[in-house]
């Protein structure tokens, strides 16, 4: 087995596999030069060239004993117009342009749009936003089988360009058939996490949760301004969020995606569910071998933030400097988290404790841990509660997931600070200590005379029972005689 320490920063990193990054030899240098996670992305490639890459993460997890987290990121519903009799047409700026339900291909005044929902949906007024929000229409008349708009941003539109309804919530399924069929291969395949794209309602994730029968955890992608209203009750039922820039960027001005993303990563950290800050982070990556300052600066804010995870899509999935992005990630990460005001700025965002034992001793851990002294706190979790409550808190230590769960251990790795480890499960006070004590001297969490936080639920096995909080000190011969934990 190849000895790799732990993570010696708290933000983690999710990285995207492609065509860049398709080979064995290229997960694993992504792997070692700092990806904490890895993204399928359910919108391009096909199933058996997913199973390849998912195959090398869990041969990667072998060879390093460490738990590592897979995201399946599912396309979710593409609105499109139809096609154009020359393949594209120039809309003028001032000029009206018809969408219908004719299937004939279009031309500079009309086109098909197969979308019955967005007519029913749609009032005058409102826009229609054309290729990625290139160009902008004003709707002017609606009816059941046409739309009449003014063009307000001409330019060229050409075949099945995709189609944002910014102003009005568009009653579209969740999932489509595709979606349905990714999912269903992703939880086949054991990937930890399903990212639910273009979420518009809490309604939107029963389905798939549904579908997951009970395996792995729902991310809630929030990328459209429909879900920012219902904000807090999308958090509510999913189990983590991701700031999907892209998307946002496009059906609300620019100007208004930072202070959201701020929203959502400090509604996130008070609801206790990890977030993931995506898209664009270093763009210039895809081709450049250096980022620009401003690219630098955005990935630490969102550190700064206290996000979970930050996401590189394109720079590894298709760019030219995959391990050089995933590296200087890092390099920003570690930056920002030596700087002196870094957990300060953190603190910024309050995140009280409901009125359990759990959440109790989850902050009162932080509080320790800075009083005492102590070097990590090591948590055993089950389901992996305790271990969240914990990171919710942001502590100034390392946290130390130790679970019997690989499933479990898995899930944790999208969440901040926290190096999971499978281990056998314990059956006393006495065992839970001296594993406790084993566990963070062999994962390089402490040093001999120094002290650990311990954190569990009695009786042990029993998900949410968080009840136990125990400071120990390390003698430094806890591994003496001892091959595993």
């Amino acid at each position: 087995m190849t000895k790799l320490p732990p993570r010696s920063r708290k933000v983690r990193i999710l990285a995207t596999l492609g065509p860049a990054s398709d080979s064995p030899e290229m997960i694993r240098a992504l792997f070692v030069a700092g990806a904490d996670a890895f993204r399928i992305n359910m919108s391009h490639g096909a199933h058996e060239d997913h199973a390849a890459r998912i195959a090398t993460i869990r041969a990667l997890e072998k060879e390093f004993g460490r738990p590592t987290t897979i995201l399946g990121d599912l396309q979710g519903p593409k609105l499109r117009v139809g096609t154009f009799d020359r393949g594209l047409a120039v809309l003028e700026t001032g000029a009206a342009f018809v969408f219908d339900s004719d299937p004939a291909p279009g031309d500079a005044t009309r086109v098909n749009l197969p979308h019955p929902e967005i007519y029913a949906a749609l009032v005058p007024e409102t826009r229609l936003l054309l290729d990625d929000g290139k160009m902008v229409l004003r709707v002017k008349k609606v009816a059941e089988d046409r739309i009449d708009t003014v063009v307000e941003v001409g330019g060229t539109l050409s075949n099945r360009k995709g189609v944002n309804v910014p102003d009005v919530v568009v009653p579209v399924p969740a999932l489509t058939e595709k979606d349905r069929r990714d999912l269903s291969f992703a939880v086949e395949q054991g990937c930890d996490w399903i990212a639910l794209s273009f979420v518009q309602r809490p309604e939107d994730l029963a389905e798939a949760r549904k579908l997951m029968g009970g395996y792995g955890a729902l991310m809630a992608k929030i990328e459209k301004p429909a879900a920012v209203q219902r904000l807090e009750e999308i958090i509510e039922l999913a189990d983590g969020v991701m700031v999907a820039r892209g998307d946002l960027g496009v059906e609300l001005p620019p100007q208004a995606v930072p202070p959201l993303q701020k929203q959502i990563v400090a509604t996130a950290r008070r609801m206790g569910r990890p977030v993931v800050v995506a898209t664009q982070m270093l763009e210039s990556m895809i081709k450049a071998p250096t980022p620009t300052r401003a690219e630098v600066s955005d990935v630490a804010t969102a550190v700064y933030d206290g996000a979970d995870a930050i996401m590189l899509s394109a720079e590894t999935a298709a760019g030219d400097w995959p391990v050089e992005a995933v590296t200087m990630m890092d390099s920003i990460a570690h930056s920002v988290e030596r700087d002196p005001g870094y957990f300060g700025r953190l603190h910024y965002t309050e995140t009280k404790p409901d009125p359990t034992t759990a959440d109790a001793l989850a902050e009162g851990a932080g509080s320790i841990v800075s009083v005492v002294g102590a070097s990590a706190i090591t948590c055993f979790t089950s389901s992996g509660s305790t271990v969240r409550r914990v990171a919710r808190e942001r502590p100034m230590t390392p946290i130390l997931a130790l679970t019997p769960r690989q499933d479990t251990a898995r899930k944790l790795g999208l969440t901040w600070g926290v190096h999971a480890v499978r281990t056998k499960d314990i059956g006393t006070f006495e065992e839970m200590i001296g594993k406790a004590r084993r566990m963070a001297l062999r994962h390089d969490m402490v040093e001999k005379g120094g002290k650990i936080v311990v954190l569990a639920g009695v009786p042990f096995g029993t998900p949410g029972s968080t009840n136990v909080l125990h400071v120990a000190a390390i003698r430094g011969d806890e591994l003496r005689g001892r091959d595993e934990g």
